[in-house]
């Protein structure tokens, strides 16, 4: 069976199928890559939640970044977030993002 939470017409905040928690990218407020991704990972924390799961569970990451250069910035936060032990798998590479603004995204898959 396939779960859809918060689907609209273009996609779903999370999509669970057999004891997995699919999350859409998420995207974060601020002016820095700090302050982009302290905020994007709070609402993939949220998300993780609503999904009922949470980072401990987490089995993948794939996050964008606008600049390479913004990586160790970025890694920063992520390795701050992420609990010890717990560390998903991963993958981190430059992409033009949805809005000139924006500095990363992320894109979690966990347990659930």
């Amino acid at each position: 069976m396939i779960e859809r939470t918060d689907t609209g017409t273009r996609m779903s905040k999370i999509v669970k199928h057999n004891g997995v928690a699919y999350l859409c990218g998420q995207v974060g407020a601020g002016d820095s890559v700090t302050e982009q991704t302290r905020d994007c990972l709070s609402r993939v924390e949220a998300l993780l939640a609503k999904a009922g799961s949470s980072p401990e569970q987490m089995l993948q990451a794939v996050i964008w970044l606008a600049d390479m250069a913004d990586f160790a910035e970025m890694n920063a936060v992520w390795d701050a977030w992420v609990p010890e032990g717990h560390a998903p798998a991963r993958a981190c590479g430059e992409a033009k993002l949805a809005r000139p603004e924006l500095k990363v995204e992320i894109i979690v898959t966990a347990a659930c």
